[in-house]
């Protein structure tokens, strides 16, 4: 038999970069960077190898050299000096990520983007205002000084319209202090919508919304909340982040967002939901970001350790399924590492 259809003819090295359908450059990368207003001085992240808590006296000099590597934009996240249950230092003016965000925002030319959420800042680390059921709960917790876990206690639990409020308060905050960009990620009802009104309210209706638009109740995000402070002190998030099990759902939460005004819309995690983001890409001509999030960046780390993978191939594998599968911007801790390599 005669093979008229050789695909290997397009695969030599002369053609093979010319007929190459997706690509990941420095310009798709947003970098994360935790500012800690609790340390004043560097503090490693056990669990995500290469990445530290800066004291907001370095957040500038951890902007350069992220925007060293070709990375132009950051996202900002930050622990407070201090939390409560309403998280108050969330939209305080002199605010850890307020106070990041100027210093950043005056000295370099960085685009930044603030986290818009409670958990970091909450003493019980829920991602807004606690229900009365859910209240009562952490008051036991405090009494008891157990934490307990139980998966069918449905108080645990945000108020999910009382937070809102709060949502706008800091997202207003945030772009006062320069931030050129909000990116709500706690998955609160009618959140952009409330944003949007606050930002323009305020004279920022130019200041865009990067809405985590689908974010799962995912067990990848281990090492984040080690990094951000941001880990429940009792239950969990099911009650308002998306069940993993979950695919048609994700659009009526971006119909919705869309609807909202959300400017980009974010998917989050990456790797175990690029079904989403395919379905997001085609369905929206929103930008569509996505989050390759910390358990995802720590398992190749731990794979990599042990010898089993080649940590620089893997990572820029990952991030080029994700562009691939119809993300235009991608949030990844692997950011400085694979620009880099670009």
């Amino acid at each position: 038999m005669e093979l008229t259809r050789r695909p290997r003819r397009l695969r030599t090295d002369g053609i093979r970069p010319l007929v190459r359908e997706t690509e990941v450059t420095a310009a798709d990368l947003i970098a994360p960077v935790f500012v800690d207003a609790t340390t004043d001085e560097r503090q490693p992240i056990e669990s995500m190898p290469g990445h530290e808590r800066v004291p907001v006296e370095e957040a500038v000099a951890r902007v350069e050299e992220i925007r060293e590597t070709g990375v132009e934009a950051v996202i900002v996240f930050g622990i407070p000096d201090s939390k409560d249950d309403r998280g108050t230092r969330a939209w305080a003016d002199d605010g850890v990520v307020q106070e990041a965000t100027r210093r950043i925002t005056d000295e370099t030319d960085a685009y930044v983007i603030t986290d818009v959420c409670l958990c970091e800042y909450t003493s019980h680390g829920h991602c807004g205002v606690l229900t009365s059921d859910a209240s009562e709960r952490l008051e036991a917790v405090r009494s008891s000084g157990t934490i307990e876990h139980d998966d069918e206690d449905p108080a645990l639990t945000v108020e999910n319209d009382d937070t809102l409020d709060l949502l706008g308060k800091i997202a207003t905050s945030h772009a006062a202090a320069g931030a050129d960009m909000v990116a709500p990620s706690g998955m609160i009802d009618g959140m952009v919508g409330a944003i949007r009104e606050s930002l323009d309210a305020a004279g920022h209706e130019n200041v865009p919304i990067m809405s985590y638009a689908a974010k799962y109740e995912s067990a990848f995000y281990g090492p984040f909340r080690d990094a951000a402070d941001g880990a429940p002190s009792f239950g969990d998030r099911r009650h308002y982040q998306m069940d993993p099990a979950n695919a048609r759902e994700a659009t009526r939460e971006v119909t919705l967002d869309v609807e909202q005004g959300a400017d980009v819309l974010m998917i989050k995690p990456a790797l175990p939901y690029l079904d989403v983001v395919s379905t997001v890409r085609q369905e929206y001509d929103h930008p569509v970001a996505a989050y390759n999030v910390s358990g995802e960046y720590a398992m190749l780390h731990a794979a990599a350790d042990r010898g089993w993978l080649d940590l620089e191939a893997v990572a820029y594998e990952s991030l080029l399924s994700i562009k691939r599968a119809g993300a235009d911007l991608i949030l990844t801790y692997f950011a400085e590492d694979v620009a880099r390599r670009l």
